[in-house]
């Protein structure tokens, strides 16, 4: 087992500088553009694919790092050059790990190639989860799948929202529910193909920050897809849904029945995607107190620079212990998730909540310390402070990330 350091080992630093001059040079320079023009900027995504960057290769060699620090730290370098290019290289990733979650290793070498596509054909993927009226509330999920057994087709219906690349996808991964009586455990995820009929964009969201990412609704009618597309395989969701059964046949005189440890064993895996969240966050909080750092160093009033007030430097030292905390609440869970380590105390959500309050405080206070100049779009600050709205909210809000520690530190079923 790897051990816990703050210290990054030779490779990872090599790594890291490679990717703070990609967003030093190709990120930041095209991020205003890309905000203003609300769309995905596929030049850049090009860009990154060509030296590296945007590619299945990269992301799993960070992905297998043992200390687990590897995926973290490229989260933080492409947010700290710009939220909304860096989650449009990224967000691919979703509908990935997706595939590498849930299907098999036939499934892993066909679909996750043409999620990416190559430096001349780029492609990008969708994952495709939450809905009009089920976001937090993942029980509340009404896209259904039912297997056309004569056909060995599933029929795929419903409407999909919050979809990163949703509609401008090659590949969407798509979870449903097949069995409605079995609670999460009823839940799969399927395929779908390029160009299958039936899958079509529906609104596309003008949104406050990382307006470069694209994010729309999916909408599925009739959508049929071969049973080959089904992640894992019906004989595997045959065994999951027949334990599921048992299960509930069994619940015990706790009134925690055999579906509510299953929705809780999920809830485990989505604990430990969180530090990834939170590691954007704090890229985002760091490129706002360097701003605010070097702005008070040169704006000068009353014939000083700003940074000589307590007033301002003290907040800019607060602004930076923050993030330091942050960082180091990410990187323990991502060593944690990496290790095998329980997360006792719900430590994936600590990190994410903590890094996510950090950078809408942080941003927040850069907006104030560039004043009137932080206000305006001539300053990347004003930017920052829209896009750092977003960590509070998906990959779970704060307040779900609050229930979700409550509940595990007080092991009672807090609501």
């Amino acid at each position: 087992m790897a051990e816990f350091t703050f210290e990054l080992n030779d490779d990872q630093k090599q790594v890291r500088d490679w990717l703070h001059g990609f967003a030093a040079d190709v990120i930041r320079p095209a991020a205003a553009e890309w905000d203003e023009r609300e769309e995905t900027p596929w030049p850049v995504i090009q860009e990154a694919a060509k030296v590296g960057v945007y590619s299945l290769d990269f992301y799993a060699q960070q992905y297998f790092d043992p200390t687990g620090l590897s995926i973290p730290m490229v989260m933080e370098e492409l947010f700290w050059g710009d939220a909304g290019i860096a989650l449009s290289i990224v967000g691919t990733g979703l509908a990935a790990v997706g595939v590498l979650a849930n299907g098999t290793e036939e499934q892993i070498g066909t679909w996750i190639p043409q999620m990416y596509g190559d430096a001349d054909d780029v492609k990008v993927a969708a994952f495709c989860s939450s809905e009009p009226d089920a976001g937090s509330d993942v029980a509340a999920m009404r896209t259904r799948a039912v297997y056309d057994e004569a056909k060995d087709e599933w029929v795929l219906n419903g409407t999909k929202t919050w979809a990163t690349n949703g509609g401008i996808a090659n590949v969407h991964v798509v979870v449903a529910v097949v069995d409605p009586e079995a609670g999460s455990k009823g839940h799969a995820s399927f395929i779908v193909p390029p160009a299958t009929p039936g899958l079509s964009q529906g609104q596309k969201f003008k949104k406050h920050g990382i307006r470069a990412s694209h994010t729309a609704e999916v909408v599925l009618e009739d959508v049929r897809v071969p049973g080959h597309c089904l992640l894992g395989g019906k004989e595997k969701l045959d065994e999951r849904l027949a334990r599921a059964r048992e299960a509930r046949a069994g619940a015990d005189g706790s009134g925690t029945s055999g579906g509510e440890r299953v929705k809780n064993a999920a809830m485990a895996t989505f604990e430990a995607s969180r530090p990834a969240v939170g590691a954007m966050a704090v890229g985002t909080a760091r490129a706002a107190y360097e701003v605010a750092l070097d702005y008070a160093k040169t704006r000068s009033q009353f014939g000083r620079p700003i940074i000589d007030n307590q007033g301002i430097a003290f907040q800019l030292v607060d602004m930076r212990t923050r993030i330091d905390a942050a960082r180091l609440l990410v990187w323990r869970a991502s060593w944690m998730a990496a290790t095998g380590k329980p997360f006792t105390a719900a430590e994936g959500s600590m990190s994410k909540l903590y890094a996510s309050e950090t950078a809408k405080e942080v941003t927040a206070r850069a907006v104030q310390i560039l004043g009137g100049n932080g206000f305006t779009r001539e300053y990347p600050v004003e930017r920052m402070h829209r896009d750092s709205a977003i960590y509070t909210i998906f990959e779970g809000t704060s307040e779900i990330q609050r229930l979700v520690i409550a509940r595990t530190l007080s092991g009672m079923p807090i609501r």
